[in-house]
């Protein structure tokens, strides 16, 4: 079969194109057709070794994938043949990765997909909307009638924090370009705030006078100074981006006013929590309100140039490599 893999840690130029013996399914694992694979940040990671993690060579890259079901083992139960589904967690802690023509995935991590819904759509919202949800609920633990306050709120994880935010009856302030402010709205954002403002906190207080309630900052900046500075009484700041920042930590004002610092890797969520951002994801889904803001697709072989320009920071939506044309 024909995959997207590597032999070694390190650069762009150690992704291979070529063929690899098919996967052998265990009991309590599905045996997929892959449709199309996403490209994200934390795949580069693990390519380069930044993000340690098993990696048995030859290893195929990618952790995203929608595809069709070939077989399901005895184990593994809600799957038939010509099912389609999706899955956001191979590729990391010893699992063989999604860039390839046939999958073996775990059952715990496989979801149906919604009836009509777009696989690239899907693909490129796999990773960032799992992201969004696990860093509003599982980690921010939002409630109807909280502040929520998203920087980056244009990008792939951004925009579907957004969503989910007003979703689920939270009042969201997004900060993005100016240009995006429309789109932010659209998304459900009660106030859009230009990030090239001269002074972006004054006019976050402006709407907030109170503080925000939930602050994350899918952008990796991680300014936490400026942060804390914003959060209510028992406000929380969500960290999920910024593999290399160093920030300053006010630390009286984040203890005086009980307020918290918490920090989470998607690649650390457990198969349970995962399946519940899965649900909330396929309801958005199957009622059109989540989809990515831009995508570009190239085909497989295109895997090595695709990590060379998100590793430039060249990328502006998703990238999405095509394995085999739809049935």
């Amino acid at each position: 079969m024909r995959a997207a893999y590597i032999d070694e840690l390190g650069p762009p130029d150690v992704i291979r194109h070529g063929e690899l013996p098919p996967p052998v399914p265990g009991d309590d694992e599905v045996l997929v057709d892959v449709e199309v694979t996403a490209v994200n940040h934390v795949d580069t990671f693990v390519r380069s070794g930044a993000w340690r993690t098993p990696v048995p060579f030859p290893f195929v890259i990618g952790r995203d994938l929608v595809g069709t079901v070939v077989a399901a083992g005895p184990g593994a139960p809600g799957f038939a043949p010509g099912d389609r589904v999706w899955c956001n967690s191979l590729g990391h802690a010893g699992r063989q990765g999604a860039a390839a023509e046939r999958v073996a995935v775990p059952v715990d991590r496989l979801y149906h997909l919604p009836a009509g819904v777009d696989a690239v759509d899907a693909v490129a919202l796999a990773h960032p909307a799992a992201t969004a949800h696990l860093a509003l609920f599982t980690h921010g633990r939002v409630r109807s009638g909280e502040t929520v306050l998203v920087l980056g709120a244009a990008g792939n994880v951004g925009s579907a924090a957004v969503v989910m935010a007003a979703r689920a009856g939270a009042r969201v302030i997004a900060v993005a370009s100016g240009r995006d402010a429309a789109y932010v709205r659209s998304l459900g954002a009660s106030h859009a705030v230009d990030y090239r403002a001269d002074d972006v906190p004054a006019l976050i207080r402006e709407v907030a006078p109170d503080g925000v309630d939930l602050h994350i900052d899918t952008s990796g900046r991680n300014d936490l100074e400026t942060a804390v500075d914003l959060l209510a009484s028992r406000g929380r700041i969500v960290i999920l981006a910024g593999l290399r920042t160093r920030p300053v930590l006010p630390a009286g004002a984040l203890y005086l006013q009980d307020r918290s610092v918490h920090g989470f890797a998607i690649s650390h969520a457990r198969a349970s929590e995962l399946a519940d951002a899965a649900a909330n994801i396929n309801r958005l889904l199957a009622e059109g309100v989540l989809k990515p803001h831009a995508t570009e697709v190239l085909p497989l072989s295109e895997a090595g140039t695709a990590h060379r320009r998100l590793d430039a920071g060249e990328v502006r939506g998703k990238l999405v490599l095509r394995v085999a044309d739809p049935l």
